[in-house]
């Protein structure tokens, strides 16, 4: 059975010197990100993963990469493959609201070392790694 792929689109969201982990209903801390449906821009859905997952009202700073996870679907009884588009992301306002109703179970704004130790796969560490270098050179440009 050929696999399914999928474009989806997702956020490193920045504030101050930490970053923005959730954790997922398979208890995997992850990043917000979501399909993109409906012939929606990626920059776009990212957005809106970043503040319907977790209440963050943020803005692109950069272009961070793409990853690529495979997974077997219960649901869809076959292969599927999530190719992520991923954007370094910066928030103003430290705050956050967690969308339990999704299924997620915990998250918050964590140090970068710490949360690039607790990111469960290791494709997203690489990404936190080039969008936090994005960060810290929008940082450091003059104002």
């Amino acid at each position: 059975m050929a696999s399914a792929i999928r474009s989806c689109a997702g956020g490193v969201v920045f504030c101050g010197e930490q970053v923005f982990l959730l954790m997922s209903d398979r208890g995997e801390w992850v990043m917000p990100k979501g399909v993109i449906r409906n012939r929606n821009r990626s920059n776009d859905v990212a957005l809106w993963r970043v503040e319907d997952e977790a209440g963050i009202h943020a803005h692109i700073i950069g272009i961070a990469g793409n990853t690529r996870f495979d997974f077997f679907s219960e649901s869809r009884g076959k292969d599927v493959s999530n190719r992520i588009q991923w954007f370094a992301m910066e928030a103003d306002d430290p705050s956050f609201h967690i969308s339990f109703d999704q299924g997620f179970l915990n998250g918050g704004y964590y140090p970068v070392e710490r949360a690039r130790e607790m990111l469960s796969h290791e494709c997203d560490k690489g990404i936190l790694d080039t969008a936090y270098q994005i960060y810290e050179r929008e940082k450091s440009k003059p104002a």
